[in-house]
């Protein structure tokens, strides 16, 4: 079995994945022919689901796992679709909180797979460019997996952006946009209304929507793309709002805060965020307003306050402030634009006990590197530069040593992997202190498995480019 799903993996991993070699600079190279002819060989699995398609610069993962909770806990069959994952590829396909088994996964590869040799046989342009990408298949794989697995409900995270995404083929009972900041913009557009456009690409005619953006150019852009599609649109500080209510200091344990979101349908009462950090009390009215629209236009699929509640307490999102230790406290999360480290600093200084702090920071080349450590340099006494060693994309320590220095004057500590930064983390900060791991999801996930005693499932290091 082990060679086998080894085998399956190596066929994936030798697919074109711009998770490896980074978004095309060029967007044409991004198109959804590929995408619907696959489908359409494996008979259009698609089609008979009712999907909820979330995209958004920050806080789609957040905001997905948070409804998918919801709906489980209300006692529907439920799938979730995100990505990346942190350690093994079944993550990225769960129904009811739970991943694909590997039995599952290679099944699924195998019925794919035939097709996508078939298609390229028959279809010479793509044998010799580009068939099927490793993100196309796998989100083939989803669809099918859920499709076969009679699921009541799909969430499914877009990939990047919304318009050229491979999950926009689906025909949604319900489309989400849950913010709108700067990310991509090579691909996307330079201006916040042009990447709100481009998420804006996944409402459908006709098809309700929610979003979560407050910004005047990016809300104008939505509205536009809602009203030139007769969209019925739910928005942030019009049909429904927020309160955030901040833990009490000062704190013994890192500690959640609470919302209050009361929508244009229901009051929902305080509730107790499932997820650590301030930002997240957004991602939660989003996904309650989610839900109430849902509830509209799909009777059976609704939600209530008692599933909400069940689904949030029960709710383990991997890698996003992630606890995984004490003395010191060790935190990993996957922050990798500036909002986001906005957004993990912003948790620090509110959720989290004062103590000395330490920096683990590692990121990808394409990111706004001077960006994201003016976003969390003045919260940390001691900085280690550091970086992920399972994909190619990774920024050297050294460049980022030579960042941090250009910044704020500080020498940083430079460990050539995950493994010898955390060891350097716990030794030059106290038990009274905190390690905080972030920069990148790789890196969360490489320093996650290192803790939990994860093994590693390596994909094949031979990319097709």
């Amino acid at each position: 079995m082990l060679d086998e799903y080894q085998d399956h993996l190596d066929f994936l991993y030798g697919r074109l994945n711009y998770e490896w070699v980074g978004m095309p600079r060029i967007p044409a190279e991004l198109r959804l022919g590929r995408m619907r002819r696959l489908l359409r060989r494996l008979d259009d699995p698609h089609l008979g689901l009712r999907v909820i398609h979330i995209a958004g610069t920050k806080g789609k993962g957040s905001t997905a796992a948070m409804m998918a909770a919801a709906l489980t806990a209300s006692g529907l069959r439920t799938g979730l679709y995100c990505s990346p994952h942190l350690h093994r590829l079944e993550e990225r396909f769960c129904i009811d909180g739970r991943p694909a088994s590997p039995r599952e996964l290679v099944e699924l590869v195998d019925e794919v797979r035939v097709v996508v040799e078939k298609l390229e046989l028959d279809d010479p342009h793509l044998l010799h460019h580009r068939g099927p990408t490793f993100f196309e298949i796998t989100t083939a794989m989803g669809l099918l997996h859920f499709a076969r697995r009679q699921v009541q409900a799909v969430v499914l995270e877009v990939g990047m952006g919304g318009r050229l995404d491979s999950t926009n083929v689906v025909h949604p009972v319900l489309s989400i946009i849950t913010s709108i900041a700067f990310d991509h913009v090579r691909q996307l557009g330079s201006t916040l209304g042009a990447i709100a456009t481009e998420k804006a690409g996944i409402i459908k005619r006709s098809r309700p929507a929610v979003s979560g953006v407050r910004d005047a150019e990016p809300r104008r852009a939505i509205a536009r793309v809602a009203a030139q599609r007769r969209c019925r649109l739910r928005e942030l500080g019009i049909d429904f709002d927020f309160e955030t209510l901040l833990p009490r200091q000062p704190l013994a344990r890192p500690t959640p805060c609470g919302v209050h979101a009361p929508t244009w349908r229901t009051d929902w009462g305080t509730l107790e965020l499932p997820l650590l950090g301030p930002h997240q009390a957004h991602n939660a009215a989003v996904a309650l307003a989610g839900l109430d629209l849902l509830a509209e236009v799909e009777p059976s699929l609704v939600v209530d306050r008692e599933a909400v509640i069940s689904g949030f307490s029960n709710l383990r999102w991997p890698a996003r402030v992630e606890v995984l230790g004490e003395s010191p406290w060790v935190v990993i999360d996957g922050a990798h634009n500036v909002v986001s480290a906005q957004a993990l600093a912003a948790t620090l200084l509110t959720c989290f006990p004062a103590s000395p702090r330490t920096l683990v920071f590692g990121t990808t080349r394409d990111k706004d590197l001077p960006g994201q450590l003016r976003a969390l340099l003045p919260l940390f006494d001691t900085l280690i530069a550091t970086r992920y060693v399972e994909n190619p994309r990774s920024v050297l320590p050294e460049d980022i040593a030579l960042a941090i220095a250009a910044i704020d004057g500080r020498t940083a500590r430079i460990a050539q992997d995950p493994a010898a930064a955390l060891d350097l983390a716990r030794h030059v900060t106290g038990p009274l202190g905190l390690v905080c791991v972030t920069g990148s999801l790789f890196l969360a996930a490489e320093t996650r498995a290192i803790m939990l005693g994860h093994p590693s499932v390596r994909p094949v290091t031979g990319v097709v480019i």
